[in-house]
């Protein structure tokens, strides 16, 4: 146990997730390669974002390069000490290390939910205002958007981190879980959580509970919107553009909210939940997007293509 002066922690010890010490070495290079594909995947989206006009001049593309951001963010954050769980030897991180694991985290994460609330408005307005919908979601309000949701995450952040980190910390040291998280850092305080733990309810549940409201009235519309479409294949088109949205959010928002919106409970369900947002879904987010989006597709074809071309020229 690290103390200053016999008060205060300089330091906290990750206890990481439990596992069969004979799969460590499994564990180890299975998770790097997650964190690696992450990267490489939502690097490769982004660049195909920016590299070609048409996408990155149309709303939809341009929430998608943002979440791609996120995405390495969020990974970037939390998998490496993931990682570290399956090495030799103690994983301690160090006090202000931990205050901004918590804060980009939650910076981030609370973002993310905004994109993807934004991400369901615009493909509302694209179903079922299909006319107007060059006027109403322009690529400069899109931007403003985007904006909007940078600042209101990073609020959201530095109200939890401020709150978490206000309280004394005088030991034990030992966090029990594979990084800084609300829930987990609140047990080691030295002072009563009641109010931390109501206002991180609350806070956390409005973000959550009013971002998945507006996308499920969102896709409601627009399902009531695809039904009444009369051609087979333009029914199917519109499924796809929006199915693979679904899917990212129900990933997203199901662990979510097994985490932070039910009474403290120290399981061990709360360190496999939380690998879903913060390695599953950024690891899947650029493969269900490729692979059900025909326009990234081709526009990635071409991208990869060109540099052939212009070798053979």
């Amino acid at each position: 146990m690290e103390r200053v002066n016999n008060t205060l922690l300089t330091a906290f010890i990750l206890t990481g997730i439990p596992y069969p010490l004979r799969l460590r070495t499994l564990f180890f290079v299975f998770f790097l390669l997650i964190y690696i594909l992450t990267q490489l995947g939502n690097l490769l989206i982004f660049i195909t974002v920016w590299a070609d006009p048409r996408l990155h001049a149309r709303p939809m593309y341009i929430f998608l390069g943002v979440l791609s951001v996120i995405d390495m963010g969020i990974s970037s954050i939390i998998v490496p000490r993931l990682i570290m769980n399956f090495t030799l030897g103690v994983k301690s991180i160090p006090f202000g290390g931990c205050v901004a694991q918590l804060y980009f985290y939650h910076f981030l994460g609370s973002t993310q939910c905004f994109l993807y609330t934004l991400m369901a408005y615009d493909r509302y307005l694209a179903i079922c205002q299909p006319l107007r919908y060059p006027v109403l979601m322009t690529a400069k309000l899109s931007a403003l958007l985007v904006a909007g949701a940078w600042v209101a995450g990073s609020i959201h952040g530095a109200l939890q981190a401020i709150l978490t980190f206000r309280l004394p910390y005088c030991g034990p040291n030992q966090v029990d879980y594979f990084f800084c998280d609300i829930p987990a850092v609140l047990r080691l305080a030295c002072a009563d959580t009641t109010v931390n733990e109501l206002v991180t309810f609350v806070d956390i549940g409005v973000v959550v509970a009013s971002c998945f409201f507006l996308i499920l009235l969102s896709y409601i519309q627009i399902i009531q919107a695809i039904l009444r479409i009369h051609t087979a294949d333009g029914r199917r088109r519109a499924f796809s553009t929006c199915g693979a949205h679904v899917t990212v959010v129900t990933v997203y928002y199901v662990p979510c909210a097994f985490i932070y919106l039910r009474p403290e409970t120290n399981s061990p369900l709360d360190g496999a939940a939380a690998l879903f947002p913060t390695a599953i879904t950024p690891f899947l987010n650029p493969l269900i997007y490729t692979l059900r989006n025909q326009e990234v597709k081709l526009a990635l074809k071409t991208m990869l293509r060109s540099p052939r071309t212009m070798s053979e020229v």
